[in-house]
């Protein structure tokens, strides 16, 4: 039986589909903070409503409330002071399970249907959302617009439609006839439900709160699942405001608004009974190796869909457009302070430097002609302060500070501290670059997360696919680009990249970038390497937070 919330948004349901489909370009919702997409008053209406959060407490009425959570700090050094409700987790892990059975009598056209809508109305606060993901992840506006709020609520969709897609493929009945010979037939009737596993967790990262935690929100929750989201400590809002925005829709659809939560354990001891409750089915988590490790070795309960660290990878063996290359790696150096998960961090280049269409370029002419495109990149304050945003945490300060004092190789460009007119108090650096022997594997070999990247001089252009190769089969990768005007050294790096299992781009130098990733298109991750165990988003994703079970009689 259809829902009328699921006929409404049917032909944003169907294209998503056809999109993951054909892997075309195409989004849902507009990337542009223009008036034209959002409406004249759009703007001014979302900072009105993140300025309302500030210096208030965010009342969520969920149960089992003990404490408020006051520990949100920003980047760019603005007092927030808001305030979250601490929820015992046991607590809100019983509420999830007591509004499961509406959920999943609602059928898989009922819960889609309010995911769509939950989706549309996220839209409409994608202002709001853009500005609580800045002034706390660090993000400049621009990305915290489209990666906040556009480009998540695509990633959401995304896995909204993959839940669609596998649940479509189980019919809800059938009827079973086995022939006997010259005796009367057997002949059942057979019903098949879909399922939910039980209570999902998603933990939140601090520097992409709604980007990497929709993917599984959405999956969780359009399967017939409950969602608790733990976001990080430091970046609670964006998360905040997401749940209750879900929480209301799912109220004036008749739902128990307690199968969404937010949960904000108090300490370290009760996040982990949390996460090993036996009751959480699955688990989202996307952060360092340690932890995500620890979740898929003691959560024996849970489904761990875990993106980890990595290090990503460049090999730079020729170009026939140099200036374009070089423009296009800092911009991807740059952004967000290299603060994301696809970001490269080691550039290998042959000792014997590179042919170009500007002539033969050494290894020490490429080093010293990439820290000039940079620096040339962030020479206008307005470009940095667009671009590279704030460092969101004092680890990745430490770590800019270490390599800086030549502690991880020899410092081709040294990082600059930036000041912003309009937040004075924000933490900004430029990106630091490092040049090292293959030999100096104890620096690069291991994710040094933040705009800090290594020049990697190796013998040969063989010499750097093998590295690579290994890097990423010991330590995984999300990414890997190669730049070669041969197709024979191409075709090695495509063998590299099936080997190794990471996603391959080949000579960028327009407006594409290596750490960019596209919904309905781009498989964020291939679950094949030690940086994730999943993809976002493919049927793998979605189709094990769901169980068939079926019912049998005869007529």
């Amino acid at each position: 039986m259809s829902h009328p919330l699921l006929d409404q948004h049917r032909a944003l349901l169907d294209r998503a589909l056809d999109a993951i489909a054909t892997r075309d370009y195409w989004s849902a919702f507009s990337e542009s903070p223009s008036p034209r997409a959002y409406g004249e008053t759009a703007p001014a209406e979302g900072r009105a409503a993140f300025e309302a959060h500030l210096g208030r407490p965010f009342e969520l009425n969920q149960p089992g409330q003990v404490s408020w959570h006051d520990q949100e700090a920003s980047p760019y050094g603005c007092p927030l002071g808001v305030r979250y409700p601490v929820s015992d987790p046991a607590a809100l892990v019983e509420a999830a399970q007591a509004a499961m059975p509406a959920w999943q009598a609602l059928g898989a056209e009922g819960r889609v249907g309010i995911c769509l809508e939950i989706l549309q109305r996220l839209n409409r606060q994608s202002f709001e959302i853009a500005h609580a993901v800045m002034m706390t992840s660090g993000q400049g506006w621009m990305m915290a617009f489209q990666a906040g709020g556009p480009h998540a609520q695509d990633r959401g969709l995304e896995g909204v439609a993959y839940a669609w897609r596998e649940m479509s493929f189980i019919p809800a009945q059938s009827s079973w006839e086995k022939p006997q010979g010259k005796h009367p037939a057997l002949v059942m009737q057979k019903n098949y439900e879909v399922v939910g596993r039980g209570v999902g967790v998603v933990i939140g990262c601090a520097t992409f709160p709604t980007w990497n935690t929709y993917p599984g929100l959405f999956a969780t929750l359009a399967t017939g699942n409950p969602v608790i989201m733990k976001p990080h400590g430091n970046v609670v809002l964006p998360a905040a405001i997401t749940v209750r925005t879900i929480r209301a829709v799912l109220a004036e659809n008749g739902m128990d608004p307690n199968l969404v939560s937010l949960c904000l354990p108090p300490d370290r001891q009760t996040a982990q009974a949390l996460y090993q409750h036996p009751d959480v089915h699955s688990i989202d988590y996307t952060g360092s190796n340690a932890f995500g490790q620890w979740l898929i070795d003691h959560c024996r309960q849970a489904q761990v869909y875990a993106e980890l660290a990595g290090v990503n990878s460049i090999v730079i063996d020729s170009t026939d457009d140099y200036t374009g290359m070089l423009r296009n790696l800092a911009f991807t150096l740059s952004l967000y302070s290299g603060q994301m998960c696809t970001t490269s961090q080691v550039l290998v280049i042959p000792a014997g430097g590179i042919n170009t269409n500007d002539g033969p370029k050494s290894y020490d002419r490429v080093c010293r002609d990439l820290a000039d495109a940079v620096t040339k990149f962030l020479s206008k304050a307005e470009v940095a302060q667009a671009v590279l945003g704030a460092i969101q945490s004092d680890a990745t300060l430490a770590r800019i500070e270490q390599a800086a004092q030549g502690e991880m190789g020899h410092v081709v460009l040294a990082p600059r501290t930036l000041q912003y007119e309009e937040f004075p108090q924000a933490r900004v650096r430029t990106p630091v670059l490092v040049a090292c022997d293959a030999v100096d594997a104890q620096h690069y070999a291991r994710e040094q997360f933040g705009p800090i990247s290594f020049l990697v001089k190796v013998a040969d252009t063989s010499a750097a696919l093998t590295l690579i190769e290994s890097l990423t089969r010991q330590h995984g990768a999300l990414t890997l680009g190669i730049y070669s005007q041969s197709e024979t050294v191409i075709d090695s790096a495509i063998q590299v990249s099936w080997r190794a299992k990471v996603a391959l781009s080949i000579n960028l130098t327009e407006g594409v970038f290596v750490n960019q990733s596209a919904a309905y298109s781009d498989f964020h991750g291939t679950g094949g390497n030690p940086a994730a165990n999943a993809s976002y988003a493919d049927s793998a994703f979605v189709a094990n937070r769901f169980r068939v079970v079926q019912r049998r009689r005869h007529p």
